[in-house]
């Protein structure tokens, strides 16, 4: 999950840090052949036949003062220690600063290679400007530039990514009232929502919530026998009517059903529509206006890239989405998506589902994100 993403910009940190590393090596020498050169050029300027003196004169130190804080005070009965010529040479060789003009050249890089992994543009330049803001300028000791970079980057993706809120805990916080906790799935044809809305009553049903699922997509052939034969597999019932039939009507049975058999969540499929036919997501929002849904879940693939952006976007714009799901984020090589939806339209991703198998959905983790990212 997430390979290409992970090794760009684990091997892009390690550039920097070899070629900082390999610029300071280049002028370690520098300094000893200047301050030897000088010594050469004094004794060529000595008058020939002048001899040195034989004895050493002795310098007398002035009277030692107090240092307080780096200050220093009359009295003190310590001298102040002095570092030594190759001490001064060595602390400045193994500490680096990388300026704006070097920053530059290696953002361009960074920026590139975060748009080839489906990073959306304006995530792309936060997380340059957030890096620019940390490193630029500093003083890095040469051998933790690669992990300086590295943290950087770590905290700039961890602000970017959103929250996710609990569904599980929503659910019971609902159930209190004694009332059913009502979920409405959206997104476009193919995305895996059928199989995720299994997924999801299948958890839930580990969690000990029970649930129905509402087969709303009347629409596409076979959709109804489909999320029956999850029905069958599972142990949980499905509520349907015919082909055809009005969506919102099969949303609100389902509803009625949950509060007659004191069901504690519903789980409302759609029928799959592309974000920008218009009057297929008035009807959504139709549906949406029946059921009353508490929340409103889109289902979208981790590999669609930058358009899963304008699709949430879409529905978003029709319902008002308030959290996401990607599906086949286990063969998401880049990751990109999943970095960018949440930040790009201000909603969380709950879910990532990882598989074929009904146990195959993960809650989306902040951390284990940037993990498996390298960070």
């Amino acid at each position: 999950m997430f390979k290409f993403l992970k090794e760009k910009i684990g091997n892009w940190a390690k550039k920097i840090s070899q070629e900082k590393e390999e610029a300071r090596e280049e002028i370690v020498e520098a300094p000893k052949e200047e301050i030897w050169g000088k010594k050469l050029k004094k004794a060529e300027k000595k008058k020939p036949g002048k001899e040195a003196p034989k004895k050493e004169e002795k310098i007398t130190e002035p009277e030692p003062k107090n240092i307080v804080e780096g200050k220093i005070e009359d009295g003190a009965e310590k001298p102040i220690e002095k570092k030594g010529f190759f001490r001064r040479i060595t602390e400045k060789i193994s500490r680096v600063e990388i300026d704006e003009k070097e920053f530059a050249e290696y953002s361009e890089e960074l920026e590139m290679m975060l748009l080839e992994n489906n990073v959306a543009l304006e995530v792309a330049e936060k997380i340059i400007k957030e890096l620019e803001e940390k490193i630029v300028g500093k003083q890095i000791p040469k051998k933790e530039i690669e992990s300086e970079i590295k943290t950087s980057l770590k905290e700039s993706i961890e602000n970017i990514l959103v929250e996710p809120f609990d569904l599980v805990e929503k659910i019971k916080e609902k159930n209190k009232q004694k009332e059913p906790y009502v979920i409405l799935f959206c997104g476009i044809n193919g995305s895996g929502k059928t199989t995720t809305i299994a997924k999801i009553a299948n958890l839930l049903k580990n969690k000990n919530i029970s649930c129905v699922m509402a087969a709303g997509d009347t629409f596409r052939a076979a959709s109804i026998e489909q999320l029956k034969k999850h029905g069958e597999n599972l142990g949980i019932k499905v509520i349907s009517q015919e082909y055809g039939a009005d969506p919102a009507a099969v949303g609100f049975d389902a509803i009625q059903y949950a509060k007659k058999n004191l069901i504690k969540c519903v789980l409302i499929d759609t029928a799959g529509r592309m974000h920008t036919a218009k009057n297929l997501l008035n009807e959504m929002g139709k549906i949406s206006r029946i059921t009353k849904p508490d929340v409103k879940i889109f289902v979208g693939e981790s590999i669609t890239g930058n358009d899963a952006l304008e699709q949430i976007k879409g529905f978003d714009e029709s319902i008002g989405i308030d959290g996401i799901i990607l599906s086949k984020a286990d063969i998401d090589e880049k990751g990109g998506t999943a970095l960018s939806v949440g930040y790009v339209t201000k909603k969380p991703i709950l879910y990532l589902g990882v598989g074929q198998g009904y146990d195959d959905i993960e809650p989306f983790d902040k951390k284990k994100f940037i993990e498996k990212l390298g960070l």
